[in-house]
């Protein structure tokens, strides 16, 4: 299976918020210290509000926050929520293969894929914190201070 870019950018940025708890993260330093564009994060970050993952605030001083604790946001339903999990044509609407009334593709793969977010529910934004990513993310931002017993 191949998660697309916007959940490979979902994940970064919440991992981003996350060591970043005590302050509003804005789009533009995260494309900066990702060296992604802006315009993805846009996209990506309003799927992120819309899925109650992130808050956003806006105005001056406004910018994204975690919506719920590291613990509480689910890596499957985060995965659930940016992936389309299609995995071939004939699991959508308007399907049009000859042998889909006797095909038994379909339902092998709708199995893998319950297996695969099965195994994702089991972990957590917390589970993908670690004091080396801190590390690499506060070099990038030296402005910012470590959250409190990072490090």
């Amino acid at each position: 299976m191949h998660l697309t870019q916007q959940t490979d950018y979902a994940l970064r940025v919440l991992i981003y918020a996350a060591i970043n708890n005590e302050r509003l993260v804005n789009i533009g330093e995260i494309a900066a210290d990702y060296a992604i564009s802006k315009s993805h994060l846009m996209k990506v970050t309003t799927a992120l509000v819309k899925g109650g993952f992130l808050e956003g605030i806006r105005g001056k001083g406004g910018g994204l926050r975690l919506a719920a604790a590291t613990h509480e946001i689910n890596i499957g339903a985060v995965v659930r929520h940016m992936e389309p999990m299609q995995m071939v044509e004939c699991m959508g609407p308007g399907n049009s293969c000859l042998i889909t009334p006797s095909c038994q593709l379909a339902g092998m793969l709708a199995g893998a894929t319950r297996a695969f977010l099965q195994h994702l529910d089991g972990f957590t934004l917390a589970d993908l914190i670690n004091n080396a990513t801190i590390a690499i993310l506060y070099r990038s931002a030296p402005a910012a201070k470590p959250p409190h017993g990072a490090i």
